[in-house]
């Protein structure tokens, strides 16, 4: 492949990627031109570039998974090079192929690259060629519905060949999980990637998630960028990582970096690379396996640029064009520590379900790296991956930057949307993520229900909803309502009055707050939001509501017993059940899907279907009535 020079780069992607991409090709002096969905037409990257082409419709797979649809955009806004981001087209050897048969530049490795190394299986040949160590392979039948695993080398992981992101991948403990198993991370994997080939593999339990970054050129030169510990994981989806790893002894270090480089060489990679691994044991019994290659930029690249000084989206395009890498090996330092903390549209305490709203308030800490599209009044759905934002840190050591983190998290804020804030601050200031002992599992378990579990009210949130209520308490709105528009207890003759407020939890897990207004102050308090009777407050990432005694939220929670709703937005993919059908407690009445993320919905207990609320196809609210099941007579 000979480097062609390029004027104008089309950026393959949405949300805080694209605008990153749209930021580096602007300090490049190059022309940018974003593309969108109808869901996107007014988002904060299509405002960023020089210009910007519609796709299609909403659905990823008529816009932002559609080769044909980004061609073409294109193609009528004169782009000479295509970046892919990550996620959407960004590893499919197709569309890289396809924007260099249509004479761009492709900025990333090259199609027959991608073939090797961005498809599971295909790496894992290459690694075992290139004297990589692997983990324990067991293969599929021929019809797809078991594979040969011993009764004794369970747990194993069944993982889609194609594509990443934890999609399409589950962990199977017994023999008589093993076909559902497949057959749901067939179905997943095909969703997300158009491609349903799986793996079975030997799964290490407690082991550590370690990636090396690569980057190559055009002249042969390939370097490594020291590596990131990416552990911290649910459902095999990155929530915290930090760079470097912080346990791995340092001949483990050479061993991850020296082979990354020689399986990168092996294949002749251009551009930024990244190889992960699986480490475990410890001291002299540190042992590591290769997982898989990813051939494109990583969501988590920002912690390297933050020890290593060095800008990867400059030089993938630096790289694509034909210009050497600037630096030797040599010249790799790292300098301090840094963490990102990814912001998912999520609600931790009822499974970690997406979520989809309209946040009134976002607030993102000063002087702190953050990287996000999310704004006050935008919308977000369930068309696309639920992440929002990503806050990163550095510091001058790993506790520094781990408190650095914990400081900017109290300093976010997201009203009007359900997201993980409050759960990642409790786990950046968790004895687990100081000590670092968080393996990839380790979310998924026991030990970490008390992070994930709401807590109670804290101290003084209730006095601070209270101010917030009576500073707004007459419709002026929360930033300056002025003094006439409060009850705060003025008169001109004399000392305020002795007011109270009387508030009480929306969840029920505290008494009312009856508070003096003369006490009504919370120092941690970040943002409010008072809306007819209910006041909302952030404190440490976590929102609290409040509610007038007496009064009535438009009722998500008023399903009775023999209700069955949408624990989630999304689509509706299978309805299994009839009106008058016989069913038993645990028997699954339907799915849905939301974000790639699929949800069986279960019968209450046994009875008879006495209504069905929705048809395969239909996209349904949060708290959607779908199914009733009166139970039997005498039940």
């Amino acid at each position: 492949m000979t480097p062609t020079p390029f004027t104008t780069v089309l950026v393959a992607n949405r949300g805080e990627i694209a605008l990153r991409v749209v930021r580096a090709v602007r300090e490049a002096g190059l022309r940018s031109v974003a593309v969108y969905s109808d869901a996107d037409a007014g988002a904060p990257h299509v405002l960023a570039a020089d210009e910007a082409v519609r796709l299609g419709p909403t659905p990823a797979a008529e816009s932002y998974l559609s080769i044909d649809a980004v061609l073409d955009a294109a193609r009528r806004s004169g782009a000479d090079a295509v970046h892919p981001g990550y996620g959407f087209l960004s590893e499919r050897a197709a569309f890289a192929r396809a924007v260099a048969d249509a004479g761009l530049v492709f900025i990333g490795p090259s199609a027959d690259v991608m073939d090797l190394m961005g498809r599971k299986d295909h790496a894992r040949a290459v690694a075992e060629r290139a004297g990589v160590p692997v983990t324990w392979r067991y293969e599929i039948s021929a019809d797809g519905h078991g594979a040969d695993v011993p009764a004794d080398a369970y747990p194993v992981l069944v993982k889609a060949a194609a594509g990443g992101g934890g999609k399409g991948m589950r962990v199977v403990r017994a023999p008589g999980e093993l076909d559902a198993a497949l057959a749901a991370a067939r179905r997943e994997a095909a969703s997300a990637f158009g491609d349903d080939t799986l793996l079975v593999e030997q799964y290490v339990q407690d082991g550590r998630h370690v990636e090396v970054q690569v980057f190559g050129d055009h002249h042969g030169t390939v370097l490594h960028l020291l590596e990131r510990d990416c552990s911290v994981q649910r459902r095999h989806q990155k929530v915290l990582e930090e760079a470097p790893a912080p346990t791995i002894t340092p001949a483990t270090r050479e061993r991850l970096l020296t082979s990354a480089v020689s399986l990168a060489r092996e294949v002749g990679y251009v551009g930024a690379g990244t190889v992960e691994y699986l480490v475990w044991g410890h001291g002299d019994d540190e042992r590591l396996a290769f997982l898989e290659m990813n051939t494109r930029l990583q969501v988590e690249h920002p912690v390297t640029e933050e020890v290593t000084g060095l800008d990867l989206v400059r030089w993938q395009l630096d790289v694509a064009a034909g210009l050497p890498l600037p630096i030797t090996q040599d010249d790799v330092r790292c300098d301090g520590h840094a963490f990102e903390a990814r912001v998912y549209a999520e609600d931790p305490g009822a499974g970690f379900l997406p979520q989809a709203g309209t946040p009134s308030v976002v607030r993102w800490p000063a002087g702190v790296r953050v990287e996000t599209a999310l704004e006050a009044g935008q919308e977000v759905g369930t068309a696309y991956d639920p992440m929002v934002a990503k806050v990163v840190v550095h510091g001058a050591d790993r506790e520094s930057a781990r408190r650095a983190l914990v400081a900017a998290l109290d300093g976010c804020a997201v009203v009007g949307l359900t997201t993980n804030l409050g759960f990642l601050r409790r786990l950046a200031a968790s004895d687990a993520c100081r000590d670092a002992a968080v393996h990839t599992a380790w979310l998924d378990g026991d030990a970490a229900e008390p992070l994930v579990a709401r807590p109670p009210v804290p101290a003084g949130v209730g006095a601070a909803a209270a101010r917030a209520w009576v500073r707004t308490e007459l419709g002026t709105g929360p930033l300056d309502p002025g003094p006439f528009a409060t009850r705060d207890g003025w008169r001109a003759g004399g000392p305020a009055a002795d007011v109270s407020v009387v508030l009480t939890d929306v969840d029920g897990l505290t008494r009312a707050h009856r508070v003096p207004l003369a006490e009504v102050d919370a120092p941690g308090a970040v943002a409010s939001r008072v809306r007819d009777d209910l006041v909302t407050v952030v404190v440490e990432g976590q929102d609290w509501e409040f509610v007038l005694p007496g009064a009535r939220r438009s009722a998500q929670g008023a399903a009775g017993d023999a209700d069955v709703v949408s624990p989630m937005p999304g689509t509706v993919l299978d309805v299994g059940v009839e009106v008058g059908a016989e069913v038993r407690a645990g028997d699954v009445l339907g799915v849905v899907e939301a974000m790639k993320m699929e949800l069986a919905l279960k019968a209450p207990h046994d009875g008879v279907v006495a209504l069905v609320g929705a048809s395969v196809g239909d996209q349904v609210p949060l708290g959607h009535l779908l199914f009733r099941v009166d139970a039997e007579p005498g039940a």
